[in-house]
C-alpha cells in the first residue's frame, strides 16, 4: 500500500460529527421560519457570565491582545492550582496545568503526546466521537468497550481486562460521561487505575464536566492517581463555549514535552479568553455558576420524568453533564430516520446515537437539556404528539 493510499485509508476512518450536521439542518429550517427546539447540542443555553465579559473587555482595553506563554498565563494557571486544592485537596503544581485551545486542543495534544502508531487505547463505546477520531489520527487503535444500562455506561474493571490487548497502552475515561451523564464512581475510578499502573498503561480521564454534577461531588483522578493525565475545559460549567479555553494536567515526567508540543501545535491559547477567564473564579462568578448548575438539575429531573413516561428507557443515574442517552427502541430500530422525522416533521432536533459509537448506538438518541425550560416543555409536547 502506498503512503498516499494508507494516508486515505487513515482520513476515511475519521466520522463525521453527525450533531453539526444536525445543528445545520435545524438552523436552515428555522430561516424558513419554523420554530425548532434545540436539544442536539452540549452548548449551555446561558451566555457567558457577565464578570468573565467585563473582564475580557477589560483585557481588550488594556492592550492584552499579544501571545502568552505556550502553557498559558501564570496567573490562570495559579488560579487552577488553587482550585484543585479547593474542590479536591490535590496539590497540583503550576507546571503540570497547560492552558490549551479548548479541551479539544488538549485532546489533540494529549493524544500526539501519549499515542503511538498501532498503539490501543481503551475507550467506552457510546463515548464522545472524536476521541476515537483523535485516536486514529495517530495511527492508532480506539479499541471500545462495550457499556450499556446495565453498567450506567461505564466500563467496569472485568472490562477493562476483557478487552485489554497486547498493544494495548493507555485507558480514556470520561466522567461525568457525554453522552451518557453518568459518572465513575471513586471506587470504579479506583479500580481502574490500580489495574492501569499494575498493566503498565496510562490513565488519562475527561473531565470536562467537573462542577455540572447532581450529586454532593465528583472525584477527580488526580485524587487517586498523581501520574494520570486529566483534560478539562472552561466552556461547560464555566459557559465559556466560544471563547475557546482549556486544560490539561500532565505528570511532572511529561511537563517538558507537553510545553513543546503546545508550541508546535498551537503556540498559545486565546490570550483574550485567559484574561478573561481570571473571572471565573470569584465569588460572584462562581454564584451564577451554581444557580445555573440547580437550573440544569431542574431541567434534568423535568425531561428524565418526561421521557420514561412516554417510554423512552434511560438511566436513572444521571449524575451530570446535561445529557440523557435514551432507548428509543419502542418506536423505532434506526435512531438517524428517528433523529431526522423528529427534525423535519416535529421540529425537534436531536442527536443520534450512531454518533457516539457501534454499541446498540440505532438504539438510542441523545437529549441535551440545554434550552430554557418552556422550550423543553414544548420539545416534550412534541414529542408526545409524535408518538401518538
Amino acid at each position: 500500500m502506498s503512503a498516499k493510499q494508507a494516508t486515505r485509508e487513515r482520513l476515511a476512518r475519521i466520522n463525521p460529527f453527525r450533531v453539526m450536521t444536525v445543528m445545520q439542518r435545524a438552523k436552515e429550517l428555522e430561516a424558513t421560519g419554523r420554530t425548532i427546539v434545540h436539544m442536539e447540542v452540549g452548548e449551555p443555553d446561558f451566555t457567558t457570565a457577565q464578570p468573565i465579559i467585563d473582564a475580557g473587555k477589560a483585557a481588550l482595553d488594556a492592550g492584552l491582545t499579544q501571545y502568552t506563554p505556550a502553557p498559558g498565563i501564570p496567573a490562570l494557571r495559579d488560579a487552577l492550582v488553587e482550585h484543585y486544592w479547593q474542590r479536591h485537596g490535590v496539590k497540583v503544581t503550576r507546571e503540570r496545568i497547560l492552558i490549551t485551545p479548548g479541551a479539544s486542543g488538549g485532546l489533540t495534544l494529549l493524544a500526539n503526546l501519549l499515542v503511538s502508531p498501532g498503539d490501543g487505547i481503551l475507550i467506552s463505546d457510546p463515548a464522545y466521537p472524536c476521541v476515537r477520531n483523535f485516536i486514529q489520527l495517530v495511527n492508532a487503535e480506539p479499541q471500545l468497550i462495550a457499556v450499556g444500562l446495565a453498567e450506567n455506561f461505564q466500563p467496569t474493571l472485568p472490562l477493562l481486562q476483557q478487552h485489554r490487548r497486547e498493544n494495548t497502552a493507555g485507558i480514556w475515561l470520561a466522567s461525568p460521561s457525554n453522552p451518557t451523564g453518568t459518572i465513575l464512581e471513586q471506587s470504579q475510578l479506583a479500580e481502574a487505575c490500580g489495574w492501569a499502573q499494575s498493566e503498565g498503561l496510562h490513565v488519562l480521564v475527561d473531565e470536562i464536566y467537573h462542577g455540572l454534577q447532581y450529586v454532593d461531588r465528583i472525584p477527580s483522578v488526580l485524587e487517586l492517581n498523581d501520574g494520570a493525565f486529566v483534560v478539562n475545559s472552561f466552556s461547560k460549567y464555566f459557559g465559556m463555549t466560544g471563547w475557546r479555553l482549556g486544560w490539561i494536567v500532565v505528570p511532572d515526567a511529561y511537563v517538558d514535552q507537553a510545553n513543546i508540543l503546545a508550541q508546535n501545535l498551537y503556540i498559545s491559547a486565546s490570550a483574550l479568553a485567559q484574561h478573561a477567564a481570571l473571572a471565573a473564579f470569584t465569588e460572584e462568578s462562581m454564584a451564577i455558576f451554581e444557580q445555573r448548575r440547580q437550573a440544569f438539575r431542574e431541567r434534568r429531573d423535568y425531561l428524565s420524568t418526561a421521557l420514561s413516561e412516554m417510554g423512552f428507557v434511560l438511566s436513572s443515574n444521571i449524575q451530570g453533564a446535561f445529557y440523557i442517552y435514551a432507548d428509543i427502541s419502542r418506536f423505532s430500530d434506526d435512531c438517524e430516520r428517528f433523529c431526522r422525522d423528529m427534525l423535519e416533521l416535529h421540529g425537534v432536533a436531536l442527536t443520534p446515537g450512531t454518533d457516539f459509537g457501534d454499541f446498540q448506538s440505532r438504539r438510542y438518541v441523545r437529549f441535551a437539556f440545554t434550552t430554557a425550560m418552556e422550550n423543553l416543555q414544548l420539545g416534550v409536547q412534541r414529542l408526545r404528539a409524535a408518538m401518538l
